[in-house]
Protein backbone atom coordinates (compact mmCIF):
# COMPACT_ATOMS: atom_id res chain seq x y z
CA UNK A 1 0.00 0.00 0.00
CA UNK A 2 1.40 3.45 -1.46
CA UNK A 3 1.54 5.84 1.58
CA UNK A 4 0.46 9.48 0.31
CA UNK A 5 2.79 12.16 -0.09
CA UNK A 6 1.58 15.10 1.54
CA UNK A 7 2.05 18.84 0.84
CA UNK A 8 1.65 21.80 3.07
CA UNK A 9 1.45 25.37 2.32
CA UNK A 10 1.81 27.66 5.29
CA UNK A 11 4.86 27.14 7.80
CA UNK A 12 2.84 28.76 10.59
CA UNK A 13 1.57 27.46 13.66
CA UNK A 14 -1.01 25.06 12.02
CA UNK A 15 1.34 23.79 9.46
CA UNK A 16 4.37 23.46 11.15
CA UNK A 17 2.04 21.49 13.91
CA UNK A 18 0.23 19.39 10.66
CA UNK A 19 4.16 18.47 9.53
CA UNK A 20 5.10 17.48 12.62
CA UNK A 21 1.62 15.09 13.41
CA UNK A 22 2.00 13.89 10.06
CA UNK A 23 5.41 12.66 10.03
CA UNK A 24 4.73 11.05 13.38
CA UNK A 25 1.69 8.98 11.85
CA UNK A 26 4.21 7.92 9.57
CA UNK A 27 3.50 9.84 6.02
CA UNK A 28 5.89 11.53 3.95
CA UNK A 29 5.38 15.49 3.98
CA UNK A 30 6.69 18.35 2.50
CA UNK A 31 6.32 22.21 3.37
CA UNK A 32 6.03 25.28 1.60
CA UNK A 33 6.40 28.93 3.31
CA UNK A 34 5.83 32.21 0.92
CA UNK A 35 7.87 33.66 3.67
CA UNK A 36 12.11 34.30 2.76
CA UNK A 37 12.81 33.69 6.40
CA UNK A 38 10.90 33.05 9.80
CA UNK A 39 10.79 36.42 11.56
CA UNK A 40 10.48 37.05 15.74
CA UNK A 41 7.50 39.29 15.98
CA UNK A 42 6.86 40.74 19.07
CA UNK A 43 3.58 38.81 20.16
CA UNK A 44 2.49 36.35 23.30
CA UNK A 45 0.17 33.32 22.87
CA UNK A 46 -1.44 31.12 25.28
CA UNK A 47 -1.26 27.11 24.83
CA UNK A 48 -4.55 26.14 27.42
CA UNK A 49 -4.66 22.10 28.29
CA UNK A 50 -6.26 21.26 24.66
CA UNK A 51 -3.46 22.14 22.90
CA UNK A 52 -0.82 21.36 25.12
CA UNK A 53 -1.70 17.60 24.49
CA UNK A 54 -1.12 17.62 21.39
CA UNK A 55 2.31 19.36 21.99
CA UNK A 56 3.04 17.20 23.96
CA UNK A 57 2.08 14.10 21.63
CA UNK A 58 4.49 15.31 19.22
CA UNK A 59 7.53 15.66 21.70
CA UNK A 60 7.92 19.96 22.37
CA UNK A 61 6.20 19.79 25.74
CA UNK A 62 9.24 19.80 27.92
CA UNK A 63 11.12 22.02 25.99
CA UNK A 64 8.06 24.70 26.21
CA UNK A 65 8.08 24.18 30.28
CA UNK A 66 11.62 25.20 30.34
CA UNK A 67 10.88 28.58 28.74
CA UNK A 68 7.03 29.51 29.47
CA UNK A 69 5.36 31.06 31.95
CA UNK A 70 2.39 29.07 33.48
CA UNK A 71 0.02 31.61 35.24
CA UNK A 72 -2.46 30.70 38.31
CA UNK A 73 -5.37 30.87 36.75
CA UNK A 74 -7.85 32.35 33.79
CA UNK A 75 -8.72 35.45 35.11
CA UNK A 76 -10.64 38.02 34.47
CA UNK A 77 -11.09 41.66 35.97
CA UNK A 78 -13.68 44.85 35.69
CA UNK A 79 -11.68 46.97 33.82
CA UNK A 80 -11.72 50.24 36.19
CA UNK A 81 -12.45 48.71 39.48
CA UNK A 82 -10.77 45.42 39.04
CA UNK A 83 -13.26 44.19 40.65
CA UNK A 84 -13.34 40.03 40.16
CA UNK A 85 -15.72 38.85 37.04
CA UNK A 86 -14.50 35.26 37.06
CA UNK A 87 -11.36 33.32 37.89
CA UNK A 88 -10.33 29.34 36.92
CA UNK A 89 -7.76 28.29 38.95
CA UNK A 90 -5.63 26.52 36.27
CA UNK A 91 -3.72 23.24 37.98
CA UNK A 92 -2.31 20.82 35.25
CA UNK A 93 -4.26 18.01 37.17
CA UNK A 94 -7.54 20.31 36.04
CA UNK A 95 -7.32 19.04 32.60
CA UNK A 96 -4.33 17.09 33.03
CA UNK A 97 -2.17 19.35 31.05
CA UNK A 98 -0.17 22.44 31.67
CA UNK A 99 -1.48 26.12 30.96
CA UNK A 100 1.26 28.56 29.55
CA UNK A 101 1.98 31.40 28.35
CA UNK A 102 4.50 32.36 25.88
CA UNK A 103 6.24 34.43 22.69
CA UNK A 104 4.88 33.04 19.71
CA UNK A 105 8.55 32.44 18.41
CA UNK A 106 9.07 30.21 21.03
CA UNK A 107 6.24 28.27 19.94
CA UNK A 108 7.29 28.39 16.37
CA UNK A 109 11.16 27.30 17.05
CA UNK A 110 9.74 24.06 19.34
CA UNK A 111 7.65 23.00 16.50
CA UNK A 112 10.27 23.74 13.65
CA UNK A 113 12.47 21.75 16.24
CA UNK A 114 11.07 18.19 15.56
CA UNK A 115 10.41 18.70 11.76
CA UNK A 116 13.69 18.28 9.59
CA UNK A 117 15.13 21.47 7.82
CA UNK A 118 15.68 20.29 4.25
CA UNK A 119 11.73 19.71 3.75
CA UNK A 120 10.91 23.29 4.58
CA UNK A 121 11.20 25.18 1.40
CA UNK A 122 10.60 29.28 2.05
CA UNK A 123 10.30 32.21 -0.51
CA UNK A 124 7.55 29.10 -2.22
CA UNK A 125 4.50 32.03 -2.93
CA UNK A 126 1.34 29.70 -4.32
CA UNK A 127 0.10 31.09 -6.87
CA UNK A 128 -2.23 28.08 -8.22
CA UNK A 129 -2.71 24.57 -7.96
CA UNK A 130 -4.40 21.89 -10.43
CA UNK A 131 -6.11 18.65 -9.83
CA UNK A 132 -7.77 16.07 -11.73
CA UNK A 133 -8.69 13.04 -9.45
CA UNK A 134 -4.82 12.27 -9.83
CA UNK A 135 -1.79 13.58 -7.87
CA UNK A 136 -2.00 17.77 -6.99
CA UNK A 137 0.02 20.05 -8.85
CA UNK A 138 1.30 23.24 -7.10
CA UNK A 139 2.67 26.43 -8.55
CA UNK A 140 4.70 28.49 -7.43
CA UNK A 141 5.60 32.79 -8.05
CA UNK A 142 9.22 31.54 -8.65
CA UNK A 143 8.44 29.64 -11.24
CA UNK A 144 9.11 26.17 -9.92
CA UNK A 145 6.39 23.97 -9.19
CA UNK A 146 5.51 20.42 -7.02
CA UNK A 147 3.71 17.88 -6.85
CA UNK A 148 2.18 15.58 -3.99
CA UNK A 149 -0.94 13.47 -3.85
CA UNK A 150 -2.63 15.95 -1.13
CA UNK A 151 -2.35 19.62 -0.09
CA UNK A 152 -3.24 20.79 3.23
CA UNK A 153 -3.74 24.89 2.77
CA UNK A 154 -2.98 25.72 6.29
CA UNK A 155 -2.01 29.54 4.69
CA UNK A 156 -3.84 31.58 7.20
CA UNK A 157 -6.87 34.04 6.91
CA UNK A 158 -5.54 35.60 3.53
CA UNK A 159 -5.22 31.47 2.96
CA UNK A 160 -4.07 31.25 -1.02
CA UNK A 161 -5.78 27.40 -1.37
CA UNK A 162 -9.07 28.57 0.16
CA UNK A 163 -9.44 31.25 -2.43
CA UNK A 164 -8.77 28.19 -5.13
CA UNK A 165 -10.59 25.65 -3.77
CA UNK A 166 -13.94 27.70 -2.27
CA UNK A 167 -13.34 30.76 -4.20
CA UNK A 168 -12.40 34.42 -3.44
CA UNK A 169 -13.68 36.01 -0.78
CA UNK A 170 -12.82 39.22 1.84
CA UNK A 171 -12.71 38.88 5.69
CA UNK A 172 -14.79 40.04 8.19
CA UNK A 173 -13.40 43.19 10.06
CA UNK A 174 -16.18 44.37 12.29
CA UNK A 175 -14.09 47.40 13.54
CA UNK A 176 -11.97 45.83 16.14
CA UNK A 177 -8.21 46.74 16.20
CA UNK A 178 -5.78 44.43 18.64
CA UNK A 179 -2.41 46.61 19.91
CA UNK A 180 0.15 44.55 21.47
CA UNK A 181 3.23 44.57 22.40
CA UNK A 182 6.04 42.38 23.94
CA UNK A 183 8.41 44.08 26.91
CA UNK A 184 10.84 43.47 29.34
CA UNK A 185 8.91 43.72 32.55
CA UNK A 186 11.96 45.38 34.71
CA UNK A 187 10.32 48.41 33.25
CA UNK A 188 7.29 48.24 35.46
CA UNK A 189 7.68 49.54 38.73
CA UNK A 190 5.71 46.79 40.70
CA UNK A 191 4.93 42.97 39.39
CA UNK A 192 1.64 42.33 37.44
CA UNK A 193 -0.59 39.48 38.82
CA UNK A 194 1.03 36.10 38.29
CA UNK A 195 -2.56 35.00 36.99
CA UNK A 196 -3.61 35.45 32.84
CA UNK A 197 -5.47 38.53 32.95
CA UNK A 198 -8.45 40.10 31.10
CA UNK A 199 -9.56 43.28 31.64
CA UNK A 200 -12.70 44.07 30.55
CA UNK A 201 -14.47 47.49 29.38
CA UNK A 202 -17.56 48.53 27.93
CA UNK A 203 -16.13 48.88 24.07
CA UNK A 204 -12.83 47.43 25.04
CA UNK A 205 -10.67 45.03 26.40
CA UNK A 206 -6.87 44.59 27.29
CA UNK A 207 -5.15 40.87 28.19
CA UNK A 208 -1.47 41.26 30.35
CA UNK A 209 0.52 38.27 31.19
CA UNK A 210 4.16 37.25 31.68
CA UNK A 211 5.33 35.12 28.28
CA UNK A 212 9.04 33.63 30.23
CA UNK A 213 9.08 31.25 33.21
CA UNK A 214 11.20 33.56 35.06
CA UNK A 215 9.27 36.35 34.17
CA UNK A 216 11.54 38.68 32.64
CA UNK A 217 9.49 39.78 29.97
CA UNK A 218 5.42 40.21 29.69
CA UNK A 219 3.12 41.01 27.09
CA UNK A 220 -0.58 42.65 26.21
CA UNK A 221 -2.56 42.40 23.65
CA UNK A 222 -6.04 45.01 23.25
CA UNK A 223 -9.52 44.90 21.47
CA UNK A 224 -10.26 48.88 20.64
CA UNK A 225 -13.07 50.12 17.93
CA UNK A 226 -10.90 51.74 15.53
CA UNK A 227 -11.12 51.71 11.62
CA UNK A 228 -8.43 49.82 9.35
CA UNK A 229 -8.57 51.77 6.48
CA UNK A 230 -4.08 51.11 7.00
CA UNK A 231 -5.02 47.47 6.95
CA UNK A 232 -3.07 45.63 3.74
CA UNK A 233 -2.61 41.99 3.66
CA UNK A 234 1.20 42.69 4.31
CA UNK A 235 0.49 44.75 7.75
CA UNK A 236 -0.08 41.94 9.87
CA UNK A 237 2.04 43.66 12.71
CA UNK A 238 1.62 47.48 11.86
CA UNK A 239 3.29 50.07 14.63
CA UNK A 240 0.77 51.68 16.68
CA UNK A 241 0.97 55.16 18.41
CA UNK A 242 1.44 54.32 22.31
CA UNK A 243 0.15 57.59 23.04
CA UNK A 244 -2.85 57.01 21.44
CA UNK A 245 -3.12 53.28 23.19
CA UNK A 246 -2.79 54.88 26.55
CA UNK A 247 -5.53 57.44 25.81
CA UNK A 248 -8.06 54.44 25.07
CA UNK A 249 -7.16 52.94 28.43
CA UNK A 250 -7.00 56.46 30.63
CA UNK A 251 -9.79 55.28 32.32
CA UNK A 252 -8.65 51.78 33.13
CA UNK A 253 -7.45 50.17 36.48
CA UNK A 254 -4.04 51.40 38.01
CA UNK A 255 -2.65 48.34 37.04
CA UNK A 256 -3.16 48.31 33.48
CA UNK A 257 -2.15 51.96 33.21
CA UNK A 258 1.23 50.69 35.11
CA UNK A 259 1.94 48.68 31.77
CA UNK A 260 1.02 50.75 29.07
CA UNK A 261 3.07 53.80 30.51
CA UNK A 262 6.06 51.26 30.66
CA UNK A 263 5.04 50.28 27.23
CA UNK A 264 7.96 51.34 24.75
CA UNK A 265 6.21 50.70 21.63
CA UNK A 266 3.84 48.73 20.18
CA UNK A 267 1.65 47.26 17.46
CA UNK A 268 -1.28 46.81 15.74
CA UNK A 269 -3.52 44.50 13.67
CA UNK A 270 -6.80 44.09 12.40
CA UNK A 271 -9.06 41.67 14.02
CA UNK A 272 -10.20 39.64 11.05
CA UNK A 273 -13.17 37.05 10.79
CA UNK A 274 -15.00 34.39 8.00
CA UNK A 275 -17.98 33.11 8.65
CA UNK A 276 -18.31 29.17 8.93
CA UNK A 277 -17.03 27.76 5.23
CA UNK A 278 -19.49 25.51 3.27
CA UNK A 279 -16.87 23.01 2.91
CA UNK A 280 -13.73 22.65 3.95
CA UNK A 281 -12.15 20.29 1.30
CA UNK A 282 -12.50 19.75 -2.56
CA UNK A 283 -10.33 16.64 -4.31
CA UNK A 284 -7.48 15.69 -2.71
CA UNK A 285 -6.89 19.43 -1.14
CA UNK A 286 -8.01 20.36 2.62
CA UNK A 287 -8.27 23.38 5.10
CA UNK A 288 -6.85 23.76 8.50
CA UNK A 289 -6.63 26.66 11.15
CA UNK A 290 -7.35 29.53 9.84
CA UNK A 291 -7.13 28.85 6.62
CA UNK A 292 -10.91 27.58 7.13
CA UNK A 293 -11.77 28.85 10.83
CA UNK A 294 -10.78 31.98 11.97
CA UNK A 295 -11.55 33.59 14.62
CA UNK A 296 -11.05 36.49 17.01
CA UNK A 297 -8.16 36.07 19.81
CA UNK A 298 -10.82 36.46 22.46
CA UNK A 299 -10.68 32.60 24.08
CA UNK A 300 -7.00 32.65 22.74
CA UNK A 301 -8.10 29.47 20.32
CA UNK A 302 -6.78 30.62 17.22
CA UNK A 303 -3.46 28.88 17.13
CA UNK A 304 -4.80 26.03 19.82
CA UNK A 305 -7.76 25.02 17.39
CA UNK A 306 -4.96 24.40 14.83
CA UNK A 307 -3.11 22.84 16.57
CA UNK A 308 -5.74 20.25 17.59
CA UNK A 309 -6.43 20.38 13.31
CA UNK A 310 -3.24 19.03 12.40
CA UNK A 311 -3.33 16.19 15.19
CA UNK A 312 -7.06 14.90 14.25
CA UNK A 313 -6.21 15.03 10.53
CA UNK A 314 -2.77 12.82 10.85
CA UNK A 315 -5.25 10.30 12.91
CA UNK A 316 -7.34 10.41 9.89
CA UNK A 317 -4.96 9.62 6.73
CA UNK A 318 -2.67 6.90 9.42
CA UNK A 319 -3.20 4.35 7.07
CA UNK A 320 -5.16 5.33 4.39
CA UNK A 321 -3.96 4.84 0.96
CA UNK A 322 -4.09 7.46 -1.77
CA UNK A 323 -7.58 6.12 -2.65
CA UNK A 324 -8.94 7.08 0.89
CA UNK A 325 -7.59 10.59 1.19
CA UNK A 326 -11.11 11.99 0.53
CA UNK A 327 -12.77 10.05 2.59
CA UNK A 328 -10.60 10.57 5.51
CA UNK A 329 -10.78 15.05 4.87
CA UNK A 330 -14.54 14.55 4.83
CA UNK A 331 -14.50 12.66 8.73
CA UNK A 332 -11.73 15.20 9.68
CA UNK A 333 -14.12 17.91 8.45
CA UNK A 334 -17.33 16.22 10.23
CA UNK A 335 -15.18 16.07 13.12
CA UNK A 336 -13.73 19.21 13.57
CA UNK A 337 -15.99 21.42 12.28
CA UNK A 338 -18.90 22.00 14.68
CA UNK A 339 -16.50 22.92 17.39
CA UNK A 340 -14.72 25.09 15.29
CA UNK A 341 -17.77 26.67 14.23
CA UNK A 342 -19.08 27.23 17.94
CA UNK A 343 -15.60 28.31 19.26
CA UNK A 344 -15.53 30.82 16.24
CA UNK A 345 -19.14 31.86 17.22
CA UNK A 346 -18.67 32.41 21.07
CA UNK A 347 -15.19 34.09 20.32
CA UNK A 348 -17.09 36.82 18.09
CA UNK A 349 -19.34 37.47 20.63
CA UNK A 350 -16.44 37.97 23.69
CA UNK A 351 -18.59 36.30 26.47
CA UNK A 352 -15.85 33.63 27.12
CA UNK A 353 -15.36 33.41 31.07
CA UNK A 354 -16.50 36.89 31.63
CA UNK A 355 -18.82 35.82 34.32
CA UNK A 356 -21.34 32.95 35.40
CA UNK A 357 -20.19 29.44 36.27
CA UNK A 358 -20.12 27.72 32.76
CA UNK A 359 -18.07 24.82 32.38
CA UNK A 360 -15.30 24.97 30.15
CA UNK A 361 -14.27 21.02 30.17
CA UNK A 362 -15.54 20.82 26.87
CA UNK A 363 -12.75 23.51 25.45
CA UNK A 364 -9.99 22.36 28.05
CA UNK A 365 -10.55 18.77 28.42
CA UNK A 366 -10.74 17.97 24.39
CA UNK A 367 -7.33 15.75 23.67
CA UNK A 368 -7.54 15.07 20.03
CA UNK A 369 -5.66 12.30 20.25
CA UNK A 370 -8.25 10.10 21.75
CA UNK A 371 -11.20 11.91 21.07
CA UNK A 372 -13.60 9.45 19.15
CA UNK A 373 -12.96 10.43 15.49
CA UNK A 374 -16.79 9.07 14.63
CA UNK A 375 -18.78 11.30 16.43
CA UNK A 376 -18.64 15.72 16.45
CA UNK A 377 -15.89 17.11 19.01
CA UNK A 378 -17.45 18.60 22.13
CA UNK A 379 -19.35 21.59 21.86
CA UNK A 380 -20.70 23.11 25.02
CA UNK A 381 -22.84 21.18 27.33
CA UNK A 382 -21.45 17.97 25.76
CA UNK A 383 -18.70 15.56 27.27
CA UNK A 384 -14.75 16.07 26.04
CA UNK A 385 -14.38 12.55 27.26
CA UNK A 386 -15.16 10.43 24.65
CA UNK A 387 -13.54 7.07 24.13
CA UNK A 388 -10.67 6.58 21.63
CA UNK A 389 -11.78 5.67 17.77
Amino acid sequence: MASPKIAIIGAGMGGMAAAGTLRQAGLEVEVFEQAHQFGRIGAGIQMLPNSMKVLRGIGVEDRLRQRAFAPYSHLNRVGDTGELKRELPMPEDLYGAPFLCMHRADLHEALTSIVPSDIIHLNKKLVRLEQSGGPVTLFFADGTRAEADAVIGADGVHSVVRDIIIGPDKPIHRGRIAYRAVFDSSRLPHEISRSRTKWWGEDRHIVIYYTTKDRSQLYFVTSVPEPADWMTKESWSAKGDVQELRKAYAGFHAEVRMVLDACPDCHKWAILERDPLPTWSQGRVVLIGDACHPMTPYMAQGAATSIEDAAVLARCLKGVDIDGIEAAFKRFEAHRKPRTSKIQEISSANTWMSGGNDDPSWLYGYDAWNVSLDAPAPTPGSSPRSAAA
